[in-house]
């Protein structure tokens, strides 16, 4: 797919936008702070207010709200997300924004590698539904019982086999999934995770500049700023053949690669749910043919 790469994400205007609506979600009583009444413009806590619970001048405050994080100390940092109350996965996403790691040498994006032992070892995985994903939320292999499940997603275009493309652009995945508002926000925030750890990509300023165009809750959710890591949880699966299905998940990141991440599916032994993933593992390709990339 030939295209003209989107413009690097603007690093200052990430930085100013998450300060800003981390800040505004935060009222006076939440952090300790009277609130005397007085009418307030904006919601949330004022930046005057927010620098007094970090211990740091109000320009100071100011200045790296409006995205001039240069030379900001860790200590600093570490202050501010007190103050804010974030979550370790909103501090993180802080830090990178405010002191990006600097890159030796910009080098050309290279399609991401799977080791052939873990190819293997998916393969191996009978009955349970598993893939490795990696950055911008890119599916990179996969085993017979995730097709089975999700859908074959040998018969899409290698660019198109991503998350976010599948939740926001393909209505079949609307329909795949019970609780389909959870999932896009998990994949948005996902993906900011890694616009803040990547600015610089242009796969991912151009994935994020499609799905903005095209898709009006994806605008929606990525507006909000908000990060999280999710390593495991239930989802519940409207499937074509089987029925409802509620699987248990579990991510694990690869320990030589962090950027890669095993994800598998099961279901509670002895429930409705074991039955059906067992059922879709004995009709074996007649149940990938029936999944959600095929239209019906």
């Amino acid at each position: 797919m030939d295209e003209q790469p989107s413009p690097p994400l603007d690093r200052r205007a990430e930085l100013s936008e998450f300060l800003r609506t981390r800040r505004a979600r935060l009222k006076p009583e939440d952090v300790g702070l009277p609130d005397f009444g007085r009418h307030r413009r904006v919601p949330g806590l004022r930046r005057e207010e927010l620098a007094q619970l970090a211990g740091v001048s109000v320009a100071y405050y100011t200045r790296l709200e409006q995205g001039n994080g240069r030379n900001v100390s860790a200590e600093v940092l570490d202050a501010i997300a007190r103050a804010l109350r974030l979550t370790d996965a909103e501090h993180a996403h802080l830090t990178h924004l405010a002191k990006p790691k600097a890159h030796k040498k910009k080098q050309p994006a290279r399609p991401q590698q799977v080791r052939g032992a873990l190819r293997q070892l998916l393969d191996s995985m009978d009955g349970i539904p598993a893939y490795i994903g990696g950055r911008r939320t890119d599916i990179l292999v996969w085993n017979r019982m995730a097709a089975a499940v999700f859908g074959d997603w040998s018969e899409l275009a290698p660019h198109e086999r991503n998350w976010a493309r599948l939740v926001f652009l393909k209505p079949e995945y609307r329909d795949l999934y019970v609780d389909w508002e959870q999932k896009a926000i998990d994949i948005v925030c996902m993906l900011r995770m890694d616009a803040g750890c990547h600015p610089d990509d242009p796969r991912l300023s151009t994935l994020v500049g499609e799905l903005s165009v095209k898709s009006e809750d994806f605008r929606r959710l990525w507006a909000t700023h908000d990060v999280k890591e999710k390593s495991h949880g239930v989802k519940r699966i409207r499937h074509p053949l089987v029925g409802d299905l509620s699987l248990q998940y579990e991510s694990f990141r690869l320990p030589d690669d962090s950027e890669q991440s095993l994800v598998t599916y099961h279901a509670e032994p002895g429930s409705a749910s074991a039955e059906a993933l067992r059922l879709l593992a004995s009709w074996g390709t007649d149940a990938t043919r029936a999944g959600t990339t095929t239209p019906r």
